[in-house]
């Protein structure tokens, strides 16, 4: 959607997968509040594409470009992937200072316009006014299978079940927890992408594009 609007693509899990990367790397202890503190101080995420141009650019539609993201300057973009970090992400983005933080960064990078942003909690928290708002859902059993076909394409070793139990978990835990939880705008227009192929979804997601920004 980015690429063929001529948007900036800001993939906010990413960025709580960064975070997590580097406390993982650090060692920082998720109950000690002045650690977390000043670890947040140290760490800048910024996003490129795997051309080396800068997300706002545009390029065809029927090429994407795989987006990267940096870790102070870092492409981690494989390593926010792996296991141990799909892991821990969660409990993670469930801290408050976590989610101050990344989201002043991503209202900061929303600022200006122009953005397709995806998370679990942008259209309620982020950008509650955003001026269009989709929330995709799709069977448990799709997303883990997509999932793992993901992880073996970045060449990481992981079982069905191993996946379908992170997903489940993760959901759980968004959910429920008392910052920010994933939940559904209700302005937001539902996509049910269970059955949609990738170009299909893109297609859907465009038409919506259309009716409600262009009319």
């Amino acid at each position: 959607m980015a690429q063929q609007l001529g948007y900036r693509y800001i993939d906010t899990g990413a960025m709580y997968r960064a975070v997590t990367l580097y406390f993982i790397r650090h060692q920082i202890d998720l109950e000690d509040e002045a650690a977390v503190t000043q670890a947040l101080r140290n760490i800048e995420i910024n996003f490129s594409t795997s051309a080396g141009r800068s997300v706002s650019k545009k390029s065809s539609p029927n090429s994407p470009a795989q987006n990267i993201t940096l870790l102070n300057g870092e492409d981690v973009e494989q390593q926010i992937r792996d296991r141990e970090v799909s892991q821990l992400v969660s409990p993670v983005a469930t801290i408050s200072a976590v989610r101050r933080d990344m989201v002043a960064q991503q209202r900061r990078m929303g600022s200006e316009g122009a953005v397709v942003m995806d998370g679990r909690d942008i259209g309620t928290v982020v950008f509650p006014d955003a001026d269009l708002k989709l929330f995709l859902v799709a069977d448990a059993e799709v997303r883990a299978h997509r999932r793992l076909t993901e992880l073996q394409e970045r060449g990481l070793t992981t079982t069905f079940e191993e996946v379908m139990a992170n997903l489940l978990e993760r959901d759980q835990i968004d959910s429920s927890r008392a910052d920010s939880p994933l939940r559904q705008a209700e302005d937001a227009i539902v996509i049910d992408n269970s059955e949609l192929s990738f170009e299909e979804l893109v297609a859907t997601a465009m038409g919506e594009v259309e009716r409600v920004l262009v009319g």
